[in-house]
């Protein structure tokens, strides 16, 4: 009897040992102290007053990797107009009218050891449309016009995401290049949920929402840029690419409005790389994370043409995106760019040479705003007589140029 007593006694010793492991562990998991930082793009086009317009944001390329997720079922590969389907999946990406892209939002995660978190991303007026690794995406049927309802929500949950720092897995690649890779270059701890591995979480999508920001050309080239927005912009620059030549002008902060000359054509790459990164990292994010997205975003800022940059307010950004994880990080850091595309006559006068000459190089460097553009360029047409002619070149422009928008489908 005395040896069951003690054997029964070291069983609830061993038992209690192990539940007491098991405690301590779930108490890692709640303790360990977690860094997160975000970067993304928000990227709209400016109307002749300046306010961000309708156009279509999934009118471009993806360049993304094959294994990314995309939503296509069969709401979203159905576009009703004016109660005709369209059973296409890119003219449904074509047609899909929104105000914002959202681009390559990422998220990467810093933790002094293995710990275990949920992540859960809102939209509010949004739609998201691709992502990696896999998560729960919910969200209403997109049509045409679906993004103007104020009450348009999307969610999207990782659960049960693994932080798993001084790990080295083999991560996702394809042969083919790609912008999304360069985001990998940090420090952030490798993550794994739904049994995919990366070096962060990442999404995209687009919006029917308004930016805190106007962007109004003036006779004289000049931008009025107008804060509408509760709090203050932070990192203004006004950007100029022409003919291999760039400009910019660095604004910074801006409460209420200015007027921003058009930059002399003088600049350097490597200037202003130096500028967006050091707004950047002065907003939060850390020097490997601020070369990061520049350099995944280097072709598509430079690009052709006139912008304006600047970061979002963090309340913007979290009133748009809300984002929440559990357990609760120690710190979190979201920075986000907002690029507003200002349409100037030059562009408008490029577009017409180059539907006239059938130059394709010239046509696809202006890509995804081709169609408004386009529609600039039909109201002097309309005044010419030349409409017709004018239409059916463009809409020739736009057919060849959406044959090239994604190699996955």
């Amino acid at each position: 009897m005395a040896i069951r007593r003690m054997s029964s006694a070291v069983l609830v010793g061993l038992l209690l040992l192990f539940v007491g492991l098991g405690m301590s562990v779930v108490s890692g998991y709640q303790q360990t102290k977690v860094t997160v930082h975000e970067w993304g793009t928000f990227t709209t086009v400016a109307g002749a007053d300046g306010l961000a317009m309708q156009w279509t944001p999934l009118g471009g390329p993806t360049d993304l990797p094959c294994f990314v997720h995309h939503y296509k079922n069969g709401d979203y590969k159905v576009l009703l107009d004016n109660n005709n389907p369209l059973y296409d999946y890119q003219q449904a990406r074509g047609n899909l009218q929104g105000k914002v892209r959202m681009e390559t939002p990422v998220l990467y995660f810093y933790a002094d050891r293995a710990t275990r978190l949920d992540v859960n991303v809102g939209f509010a007026q949004g739609l998201f449309t691709e992502w990696y690794p896999n998560a729960a995406v919910a969200q209403p049927p997109a049509f045409r016009n679906a993004l103007s309802n104020p009450l348009f929500r999307a969610s999207m949950r990782w659960s049960s995401v693994d932080v798993l720092p001084g790990t080295s897995p083999k991560l996702p690649r394809e042969k083919a290049s790609s912008h999304y890779y360069a985001a990998r270059a940090v420090d952030a701890a490798p993550i794994r949920t739904n049994g995919q591995d990366e070096a962060f979480l990442f999404y995209r999508g687009v919006g029917g929402f308004d930016v805190p920001i106007s962007t109004a050309l003036q006779n004289d080239g000049s931008i009025v840029v107008k804060n509408i927005g509760e709090k203050p912009l932070q990192g203004v620059i006004v950007f100029t690419s022409r003919d291999g030549k760039i400009g910019y002008r660095v604004q910074g902060a801006l409460a209420t409005e200015a007027t921003l000359a058009a930059p002399a054509l003088n600049g350097t790459f490597d200037g202003l790389r130096r500028e967006l990164e050091q707004t950047l990292t002065s907003q939060g994010l850390f020097a490997k994370e601020a070369a990061a997205m520049v350099e995944t975003w280097r072709d598509s800022w430079f690009e052709d043409g006139t912008r304006v940059f600047y970061i979002l307010p963090v309340a913007a950004v979290d009133a748009i995106l809300p984002l929440s994880i559990s357990p609760a990080p120690a710190r979190v850091a979201r920075v986000f760019v907002g690029r507003s595309e200002v349409i100037t006559p030059a562009m408008v006068e490029a577009v017409r040479y180059a539907l006239n000459e059938a130059d394709e190089t010239l046509l696809t460097r202006y890509g995804r705003f081709l169609g408004v553009i386009g529609e600039r360029l039909m109201v002097s047409a309309r005044k010419t007589g030349d409409n017709d002619r004018i239409r059916g070149l463009l809409n020739t422009a736009l057919a060849n140029y959406a044959a090239k928008l994604n190699r996955c489908n």
